[in-house]
C-alpha cells in the first residue's frame, strides 16, 4: 500500500470577519497571492495559509452550522535569534494580537512566546538552537541520535 507524502501544503484558519482578519496578517507585513469575498490565501514558504469564514468553512466540510472552535493546536514561526522574536513578537501586538506568554528562555533550551490573533488562533514564535532554518526560513530537524 502506497501512503501519502508526509507533508502539509495548505492550513485554513476559520476566521469570524475576513477583512479583520486580513488586515491583521497584513499588518504583521503578509502579503495576499489570491483575496475573495469569502477566503484569501498567503504564499508562504511550500505552503500556503488561508483565511476562510467560519460558516463557509463548517459548510465546505460537509458540517454546515458546526461550531468551530480554536486553540486546539499551535501554529509556530522559528527565527533565528532571540531579537527576531521579540520583534515579530511586538509587532504581532501592535497589529491586534493578544500576549499569552511574552518571549523568555524556555527550559529546552531555546527562547519563545505565546499570542492569539483576533480569532483566538494561537501562534508561538521560537527561536530554537538546535533547529536550523534556511535562507527562505524552511525548517530543519536533525535526526535523533
Amino acid at each position: 500500500m502506497s501512503y501519502p507524502k508526509q507533508r502539509v501544503t495548505l492550513i485554513t484558519l476559520g476566521v469570524a470577519d475576513i477583512p479583520r482578519a486580513r488586515a491583521f496578517y497584513e499588518a504583521l507585513g503578509w502579503r495576499p497571492v489570491q483575496a475573495l469575498d469569502s477566503v484569501v490565501f498567503f504564499q508562504l514558504s511550500g505552503m500556503a495559509l488561508g483565511l476562510f469564514g467560519r460558516a463557509d468553512l463548517a459548510a465546505d466540510q460537509g458540517r454546515p452550522g458546526a461550531a468551530l472552535g480554536t486553540g486546539a493546536m499551535t501554529l509556530a514561526q522559528n527565527f533565528d535569534t532571540e531579537a527576531e522574536v521579540d520583534a515579530a513578537f511586538a509587532a504581532a501586538l501592535a497589529a491586534g494580537a493578544t500576549a499569552l506568554k511574552a518571549p523568555e528562555k524556555v527550559f529546552w533550551g531555546g527562547y519563545s512566546g505565546y499570542f492569539t490573533d483576533p480569532d483566538g488562533h494561537v501562534w508561538e514564535l521560537a527561536m530554537n538552537p538546535f533547529w536550523a532554518l534556511s535562507a527562505d526560513g524552511a525548517l530543519s530537524i536533525p535526526p535523533a541520535s
